[in-house]
């Protein structure tokens, strides 16, 4: 079978494995009673196994088989969850998560997993509550073990039932050493003073012919603890380093195991994955996790019987961004049609321009919504980072998810995601207090992170509140000041908000020591610049004692937008509709000059006024010769300013396209559109225009 066309699939499905052994393990560490959520990850764990299997990924499928044999121990009631297991099977998945991404860039999926592979088995054995029970330097592989025939293998469990001890030994040579042949003679000299060897591999002639690389293993048994075998192995020089494992009736079924059993066991799983090219319908893995229940109901037959069909497949990113893109070619197409019908204005051809119109604008709305992805996708690896994060402070958080349904385009879900790390990393070392400090407040010892997000018009406002410690005015200004950010003169002047957005200034921290966490004056300067770029905004809000929020807000779509049309003199600019309160006119003697500065009054307040002509040097225009001249009223938050234009076009739809390597850091432009009439219109960043 030609295993490389499932690649794609495997990696899918592989990441969604790994999600949701994330989740349900955080879900076992706050109820590690549940033996429901231990057979969900046991199963994940058995599902992962078989496909690496299957694709010939033996160190992800060797490492999530250990996983198996832990977690079946504690489904049976064996053993029970503890910190020590949690942490194992946590870098467990860390390490698969490694290796699967280094499958992805095109790598084998290969790494030694040694530690963590004995930590489990020591786990399986319950040796992991001694301080023996470690390897003593990680070798180059993890262990494989050795088949065995079945006289060899009477002897072993005879061995283990009369109360003698199993040991499986893997020893590595150093890589430098000349006589490989005499160091594994004396190593099988001491063992053979302390019990019996009972099969080796290689075999002992190959070894004293040196046919071997670096390493040998075997069984052997023995009344020897495995402190002393450890300290006999490792006192004859040249010997690198040791593995030892005690091995019991169970683990022996599995290291001892045909490597005939382990080749049908992968075309057996082989088959079932051949059964994906099978007419049956089958429900597709969505991109997200899904709860139990829906996917059960969808599984559920219809009212005639017949099975559900699929209602879910996977599109490659790049046939949706070349629709997109083929979409957006047909989009100037139909402003530049629907412009010469209003030229030729003959009814037929009117008529069907309209007809393609409306055709094609529910096209749009149909390739808008494929490129809609739930936040969902960057959510779900949070509260993995937050209980790791939370941990290494040694303090209690708990992190609250809502509105991860809320669909956001894949251009920002794909940009957004380290903005959030930061902002997070920042609530849980910044924001919530130790749990002494905690407690001396009358707080719950444990903290609370809402992570919030909801749609708004044609944005997205993703929230992070936690009710920790708040932001308190004198320290930034302190830190302000002594970074000389303003003056003291200034300071005195500050709103709250205007203290707060200091935190974003480039290089200011107020974190008292440097850590891996923070402290280094790098992070919400970042985040602001990213949020920026993506056309949305941060803003912040606190009280000193209850805790804070950062709100981001983010534009639905970065590809196709509604813009108001507006021209100034022979050129044209697009100006986005989500930044636009109003038009109006006004006569010139309601413009007043304040300080050198023009102003106008709208609606009961005073705002800017902003010569466009004069910001981007129209050749053609100049409104101080007009007596009347047409405003664009935008907005930023709650400031607002007023745009003075020529003549308004009027709304269209229009395709965002970048301005190129040659073309970068315009002022106030954010990109370009191509209109019916073949013309470039320069879209506006009305962001860049209000400080």
């Amino acid at each position: 079978m030609e295993l490389s066309q499932y690649l794609s699939m495997f990696i899918d499905e592989s990441k969604e494995h790994l999600q949701s052994l994330n989740e349900n393990l955080l879900s076992l560490e706050s109820n590690p009673q549940d033996i429901s959520i231990v057979h969900n990850i046991f199963r994940s764990a058995h599902t992962l196994k078989g496909m690496s299997a299957t694709m010939g990924f033996e160190d992800i499928a060797s490492l999530t088989h250990e996983m198996e044999n832990v977690l079946d121990m504690v489904r049976n009631s064996k053993i029970e969850m503890n910190s020590f297991i949690f942490d194992c099977i946590f870098k467990s998945l860390d390490s698969l998560e490694s290796m699967v991404e280094d499958i992805i860039q095109g790598g084998t999926g290969k790494a030694d997993v040694t530690p963590i592979v004995v930590s489990l088995r020591s786990i399986v054995t319950g040796e992991y509550k001694t301080a023996s029970t470690t390897v003593v330097t990680a070798v180059k592989e993890p262990a494989k073990g050795i088949e065995v025939d079945e006289f060899q293998f009477s002897i072993l469990q005879q061995s283990i039932d009369a109360g003698f001890l199993v040991f499986y030994v893997e020893v590595n040579v150093n890589e430098n050493c000349v006589l490989k042949a005499a160091r594994a003679y004396m190593v099988f000299d001491a063992l053979e003073r302390m019990g019996e060897i009972v099969k080796a591999t290689p075999s002992v002639q190959e070894i004293e012919q040196e046919k071997f690389d670096r390493s040998f293993s075997l069984y052997f048994i023995s009344k020897v603890d495995h402190a002393t075998l450890e300290k006999e192995i490792l006192n004859v020089s040249e010997i690198e380093s040791a593995v030892i494992i005690t091995v019991d009736s169970e683990s022996l079924v599995e290291l001892s195991r045909p490597r005939s059993e382990v080749e049908a066991a992968r075309q057996e799983i082989a088959a079932a994955v051949a059964a994906v090219e099978a007419p049956t319908p089958v429900v597709a893995v969505a991109s997200t996790p899904i709860a139990a229940e829906p996917v059960a109901a969808a599984a559920k037959p219809a009212a005639g019987g017949a099975p559900v069909a699929s209602r879910t497949i996977r599109v490659d990113i790049e046939r949706l961004d070349a629709l997109m893109n083929l979409f957006s070619e047909l989009l100037i197409d139909r402003v530049r049609l629907e412009q010469l019908a209003s030229e030729v204005k003959r009814n037929d051809l009117t008529e069907t321009v309209e007809h393609m119109s409306r055709v094609s604008s529910d096209l749009q709305n149909i390739v808008l919504k494929l490129r809609m992805v739930p936040v969902d996708s960057v959510f779900n690896r949070f509260p993995r980072m937050i209980r790791d994060l939370a941990k290494s402070l040694d303090k209690k958080v708990d992190l609250v998810i809502t509105g991860a349904e809320t669909e956001l385009d894949r251009t920002v879900i794909d940009e957004i995601g380290d903005p959030l790390v930061h902002l997070l990393r920042n609530a849980v070392d910044h924001g919530i207090e130790s749990i002494s400090d905690r407690l001396a407040v009358g707080k719950s010892e444990h903290g609370t992170i809402q992570l919030r997000a909801f749609h708004s018009g044609n944005h997205v406002f993703i929230e992070i509140e936690e009710d920790g410690r708040g932001i308190y005015r004198e320290k930034i200004l302190k830190t302000a000041l002594k970074n000389g950010l303003v003056t003291a003169e200034q300071a005195a002047k500050l709103t709250d908000k205007e203290v707060y957005n200091l935190l974003f200034a480039s290089g200011f921290s107020t974190a008292e020591k440097i850590s891996d966490i923070s402290g280094r004056g790098v992070g919400l300067d970042v985040v602001k610049t990213k949020i920026q770029m993506l056309g949305g905004h941060v803003q912040v809000d606190s009280k000193p004692g209850v805790g804070s929020k950062f709100s981001v807000q983010l534009p639905l779509t970065l590809s196709i937008i509604s813009a108001m049309l507006v021209r100034l003199g022979s050129e044209k600019y697009a100006i986005p509709l989500s930044s636009i309160v109003e038009t109006s006119a006004i006569q010139k003697s309601q413009i007043r000059n304040i300080h050198g500065n023009k102003m106008v009054d709208y609606r009961k307040s005073v705002i800017p006024l902003v010569s466009l002509s004069t910001l981007f040097e129209v050749p053609d225009f100049n409104e101080d010769l007009e007596e009347e001249t047409e405003i664009v009223v935008v907005r930023k938050g709650d400031k607002q300013v007023a745009l003075m234009v020529d003549e308004f076009i009027g709304q269209q739809e229009i395709v965002l396209k970048t301005l190129g390597k040659y073309l970068t850091g315009l002022f106030a432009i954010s990109g370009a559109t191509i209109l019916g009439d073949g013309q470039v219109a320069l879209i506006i960043d009305p962001n860049a225009l209000i400080k």
